[in-house]
């Protein structure tokens, strides 16, 4: 007989992180949804799917919610020690090769899908993408993923455009998000955002009535 809360609670996910800019001015928006499904219950409305790890590098969770919640906690971990004992800014790729290894490592125990997104002081921004149970590991200039993003890659293929400003990359995610969400039954909610770029990393809150699109 199985009970609630008997097997673990997996989420219905759309997350994204979009690169803008070049160089040390560049900066990164990443993005989601806040609904966490258990089948077909919403097990909560207003999760927070982008896990900050330093100042400036953030991971965002797709898959399990017990497993991303327990990696990202581990690579939080990791990587004040790493910053502590080098006493420099942590590179996002270092961040990013946590996440691969702690996925490919534990893949027939863990379904975890993230990217990881950020600015450091060595390349500026980057976007990095893990993927589930291979924990291959891509740099992109935008990255998406859960179970949304399958309904929204011809969306971003036709208005992802080298070179838009902070503002149009903003708008860009937060329309790419809102498509993901009408369409994905597990996905929904409100948006949360993050702004990462030299400066450090601030937050916004996009409520569900005022969605681009419902």
């Amino acid at each position: 007989m199985n009970y609630p809360g008997q097997s673990e609670v997996m989420t219905g996910t759309s997350i994204m992180a979009v690169k803008y800019g070049s160089g040390l001015d560049s900066g990164v928006i990443i993005g989601a949804d806040t609904r966490t499904s258990s089948g077909s219950y919403c097990a909560n409305r207003v999760t927070d799917k982008l896990d900050q790890v330093t100042s400036h590098i953030f991971v965002q969770r797709s898959g399990s919610s017990a497993d991303t919640q327990a990696i990202a906690d581990i690579v939080r971990y990791y990587i004040s020690i790493h910053e502590a004992e080098s006493n420099k800014m942590p590179r996002v790729q270092t961040a990013a090769n946590l996440l691969k290894d702690l996925i490919y490592t534990n893949k027939n125990r863990l379904m975890a899908g993230m990217i990881c997104a950020g600015w450091d002081d060595e390349v500026g921004a980057s976007v990095f993408e893990v993927t589930p149970f291979s924990g291959t590991i891509v740099q992109e200039d935008w990255a998406i993923g859960g179970s949304g993003s399958s309904f929204i890659y011809g969306f971003c293929d036709s208005e992802y455009k080298p070179g838009m400003s902070k503002e149009e990359t903003k708008a860009f995610v937060t329309m790419a998000l809102a498509h993901a969400m009408s369409r994905d039954g597990s996905s929904g909610g409100c948006i949360r955002i993050a702004t990462i770029d030299k400066n450090g990393a601030a937050r916004e809150f996009v409520q569900g009535d005022k969605l681009p699109v419902n």
